[in-house]
């Protein structure tokens, strides 16, 4: 496959959005054989023999690196609740929040998870996107959880679509543990982890530090877990208030740190020396109506990557659109449009441990969007509007 006449966003550093004007890609076997501009076309490819794309706009396939997609029922008498004044704290604490979906999520079959997870999916894959991120979390049994894994990991066998999964059990807990939470992270999370982690159902272990959820304390052992299994680990930190959640997951040289509104620069010293990402979810500081904003100053002031991703969910961020979290966050994080793209593509596939996609280079994997659009702004600017033109997945498409 010969792609010609088409502005490149590789996403390659060194220039704004690594643009080539006047562009061609070589695909072969999947992969990305050369890229440049036609000028400098190798001798012996035959540019007759391409596909004119009329000046369209090529980027990387967009990545969603934090989503909750697999999980039964939804709450949207939680979110009327809060539009008459609840805050999700107070939601949480008198018995709904994530424990709600809880219920739900026991209560559905493997293949009824799939089925809603596979509706959420081709709404992201509708919109480019080549990877998905899907969590555990809505079990806090051991039977749960890993029948949600083995949902997620079967998306990938439906759609053309990769998915990296991430072991959440240690996101709330059960009426029953309630006040004990050490004792559910020994009798639960880590005899769970371990099961997901034998059936092959883990790529990452991730958890929710915040007030609301487990302690520093309270989740070492899970990240401890995942260092003893080879995994690595992820973490939802300083979403509600700081509790050093950033600092921990830096400390176990963790992929990233997700929501981060709380982090200071201290906890963004300590992303830059870890390598960490920050991941930004734009969607549930909307929904919640929250007035604290990540420290992005402190961000690019460090060196850390941004990655943005939807948070999906059915609770905090019922967001399906990797496009709308790219505008959310401009508009409410000020970040650049070329931050927003990086977020979703080269900054994304770090934050999920992958170095064969997120920028379009050769001997990475063909994972293409080519979009109606002129510049690489717009995928930032519109609002509800979604201009793929098409979308290229391992080289097919």
């Amino acid at each position: 496959m010969l792609l010609k006449n088409a502005t490149l966003a590789t996403m390659c550093r060194g220039t704004p959005y690594g643009l080539i004007p006047n562009g061609v890609i070589l695909i072969e076997d999947g992969l990305i054989r050369w890229v440049g501009p036609e000028k400098d076309l190798p001798a012996g490819l035959d540019l007759a023999a391409g596909e004119d794309l009329e000046g369209r706009l090529i980027t990387p396939a967009p990545i969603d690196c934090h989503t909750h997609i697999v999980h039964g029922g939804d709450r949207a008498g939680e979110f009327e609740m809060r539009l008459e004044g609840a805050s999700y704290e107070e939601v949480a604490r008198a018995g709904g929040g994530i424990v709600s979906t809880v219920t739900a999520t026991r209560e559905t079959p493997e293949d009824e998870l799939l089925s809603g997870a596979l509706r959420r999916a081709d709404a992201l894959i509708a919109e480019g996107v080549s990877v998905i991120e899907v969590k555990s979390g809505y079990g806090l049994d051991v039977e749960t959880e890993t029948k949600m894994l083995r949902a997620a990991r079967r998306i990938a066998d439906l759609r053309p679509v990769r998915v990296k999964t991430s072991f959440l059990g240690a996101h709330a807990v059960t009426t029953e543990y309630k006040g004990r939470n050490a004792d559910y992270i020994r009798d639960i999370c880590l005899p769970a982890l371990d099961l997901a982690a034998a059936e092959g159902l883990v790529d990452a272990v991730d958890g929710f530090c915040e007030g609301i959820a487990f302690s520093v304390e309270e989740i070492e052992p899970m990240l401890a877990r995942a260092r003893q299994l080879g995994l690595p680990v992820k973490l939802h930190a300083e979403q509600l208030s700081n509790t050093g959640g950033t600092r921990l997951a830096a400390a176990y040289g963790a992929l990233s740190a997700d929501h981060v509104e709380y982090a200071t620069a201290e906890d963004a010293r300590a992303l830059a020396a870890s390598g960490s990402v920050a991941v930004l979810l734009p969607g549930a500081f909307y929904t919640l109506h929250e007035t604290q904003l990540p420290p992005i100053g402190a961000f690019r002031e460090n060196g850390v990557p941004m990655a943005l991703a939807t948070d999906c969910n059915p609770g905090s961020s019922p967001l399906a659109s990797i496009l709308l979290a790219m505008n959310m966050g401009c508009t409410l994080f000020r970040m650049t449009p070329e931050e927003a793209l990086a977020g979703v593509t080269r900054n994304a596939a770090k934050a999920l441990g992958l170095d064969d996609t997120g920028i379009i280079a050769p001997g990475l994997r063909a994972d293409l969007a080519i979009w109606d659009a002129a510049q690489p702004a717009e995928l930032s600017y519109r609002i509800g509007f979604n201009p793929l033109h098409r979308r290229i997945f391992g080289g097919e498409g």
